[in-house]
């Protein structure tokens, strides 16, 4: 109960990999929803400053009133958000990165490949020749004649 000793983690490094993905959707997914409830709240917001408080009524770029534009302008900013966060990283995430990273991968080892058996074919190794003998080492100096050579 109090050892000093720690038990391995359990979880390997796959399965922590998942975990740490699917957190880090789980938080983007997040942030989206409240990005979504502050627009909802800012554009209330706009909206009653100026059509019911007054403020700068008059004020009317391109003929439209002014919480006309920021309210336009930040749903396109929601809308890539949503974009990236629900469309991109679905299409584009650990999945699709993966097969990306195996494909390249693959072509590398091809492309290897291609270069090892071109450098084979080019400068192709020196082959035996069966014909050769080696030279048997069971014949000895004799005391007589040490300047005799051995294979002779």
């Amino acid at each position: 109960m109090f050892s000093k000793k720690k038990s391995p983690s359990k979880i390997d490094y796959e399965q922590r990999e998942l975990y740490e993905n699917a957190r880090k959707r789980a938080k983007q997914k997040k942030r989206l929803f409240q990005h979504f409830v502050i627009f909802l709240i800012g554009a209330v917001f706009l909206i009653v400053l100026n059509v019911i408080i007054g403020y700068q009524e008059d004020f009317k770029p391109l003929g439209y009133n002014w919480f006309v534009w920021a309210v336009l302008l930040w749903t396109l900013i929601f809308l890539v958000h949503f974009f990236n966060v629900l469309i991109v990283n679905s299409l584009m995430g650990k999945d699709w990165e993966a097969k990306q990273v195996d494909k390249l991968v693959k072509k590398q080892k091809e492309k290897i490949a291609q270069l090892q058996e071109k450098v084979e074919r080019d400068f192709p190794l020196p082959r035996e020749n069966k014909d050769i003998r080696p030279i048997s080492t069971d014949k000895k100096i004799s005391p007589e004649n040490p300047d005799k050579p051995i294979n002779s």
